[in-house]
């Protein structure tokens, strides 16, 4: 039988350790102007939006509209994070850290779990910082509802996770950030994340189709109390099959160059 030489053969696990996560969230955290968007703008876009004293006392279903405002924002904030941790693979590809880890025995599989993992953590550093603020500010809404918004958020920005990979591998490194970030807030604002959609308008009905829009609704149904409904579950389901779809895609792509 033959036998591979050691420096080549698979490690356990495809290659997944603590140190290789270690420096993949340490390399994301030194990344400045990532910092700021993800954790310090949607906190800022909260207590402006979510502490109007015309508004963000008045009831919304089983909290207040700061309450609303609120997991609008963690979402937000989530989908930046998640994205923009996807959306690292454009830059290592661009400096050739990523061809370099290839004639490494870390499996491709593992490199992209990483990718996505460092990204969700992220998200969860993102979410957990607005309720945070969110907390000590004028906040009102059942206590169990802090805990279940705030776990559909983070879980949900998985989507925008598979997003992030998509456009790392699609787009151009100098140019990915600078086109997701407006991006982001344009899905946001098309999809009903800032604002609650009228009933029955033409925009109510464009909005169904943005990747934002399932999302929206199933974080915000807990404080609402509005019924789940299938339709929401489907735009996450369609919209994060064809982000991994694209993802994988594109990853194929990349490899067969090496």
């Amino acid at each position: 039988m033959t036998t591979l030489p050691a420096h080549r053969r698979v490690p356990p696990l495809g290659g997944l350790n603590t140190t290789l996560l270690g420096l993949e969230l340490l390399r994301l955290l030194r990344n400045r102007r990532t910092m700021i968007i993800t954790l310090v703008m949607p906190v800022v876009f909260f207590l402006i939006f979510g502490l109007n004293p015309s508004y963000s006392g008045e009831s919304a279903g089983n909290g207040n509209v700061s309450a609303y405002v609120m997991i609008s924002m963690a979402l937000y904030g989530a989908m930046i994070a998640t994205t923009s941790g996807g959306a690292m693979v454009s830059v290592e590809r661009a400096s050739g850290w990523s061809r370099q880890l290839r004639l490494t025995p870390l499996s491709p599989g593992v490199y992209i779990f990483v990718k996505v993992l460092v990204a969700m953590m992220l998200g969860l550093a993102a979410v957990g910082v607005v309720y945070l603020v969110g907390a000590f500010t004028s906040v009102r809404m059942d206590t169990s509802l802090w805990f279940t918004t705030a776990l559909i958020t983070w879980l949900g920005s998985a989507v925008f996770a598979a997003f992030g990979l998509f456009m790392g591998y699609l787009l151009p490194s100098e140019n990915v950030m600078q086109i997701l970030g407006p991006g982001l807030a344009v899905l946001g604002f098309a999809g009903g994340l800032f604002m609650p959609l009228q009933d029955g308008s033409v925009w109510a009905s464009i909005a169904q189709f943005m990747p934002t829009y399932g999302l929206s609704q199933l974080v915000h149904a807990p404080l609402t109390g509005d019924a789940m409904q299938w339709t929401w579950l489907l735009n996450v389901a369609v919209w994060l099959a064809i982000f991994v779809g694209g993802a994988v895609w594109r990853f194929q792509r990349d490899t067969e160059r090496v």
